[in-house]
């Protein structure tokens, strides 16, 4: 079975090793894999430097799937999905958590695709067991990207790793106890 994210306009993939061995080395096969439209300036620059990294790990650990990059595929009525952006986690959680990050490509940006992604990958992180609270961090003029978490329920908690990032993290929620005989 395959796994898959659906929001109202999105398909969410995660990466294998053999999408992301396409993805560096044959684009219209890439596009074939992934049955979608990819354009011309795919893939984005953060996800570029990342390929061989996320292909080593896809190759050499078990239980990956899921925790590293997923694409983000948009409907459009008549047409094939087109590719708009990727997102996904900086690996298994540990110790409760995990760390999203997620990019668009320019000419998606301010669509809500972001906002519909992330919010795609937050709800399955914390429906892991081994999940207990996300983290993303930002540059703290990165304003589009601040909103977004903020509109994900996400609070900045601190600076990040590097000069000039914020982190955010969001907590899982506990389950409502059900009231006896219900």
């Amino acid at each position: 079975m395959t796994l898959l994210i659906r929001t109202a306009r999105l398909s969410l993939l995660p990466m294998t090793a053999e999408i992301v061995a396409l993805e560096m080395q044959d684009r219209t096969q890439f596009a074939a894999l992934l049955g979608a439209e990819v354009p011309v300036n795919w893939p984005p620059e953060m996800l570029r430097d990342a390929l061989p990294w996320f292909a080593e790990q896809l190759t050499t650990k078990t239980g990956m799937l899921g925790w590293l990059g997923w694409y983000a595929l948009c409907h459009r009525s008549g047409e094939i999905p087109l590719l708009v952006g990727s997102g996904g986690f900086l690996g298994t959680p540990e110790n409760g958590v995990a760390e999203v990050g997620y990019s668009v490509l320019p000419q998606y940006q301010g669509q809500g695709y972001g906002t519909e992604m992330v919010g795609g990958l937050t709800d399955w992180a914390l429906s892991q067991p081994d999940v207990q609270r996300l983290a993303a961090e930002t540059g703290e003029a990165n304003l589009a990207s601040r909103r977004l978490l903020e509109k994900l329920g996400f609070t900045a908690v601190r600076d990040g790793r590097e000069t000039g990032d914020v982190r955010f993290e969001r907590t899982k929620e506990p389950q409502e106890e059900k009231a006896p005989g219900r």
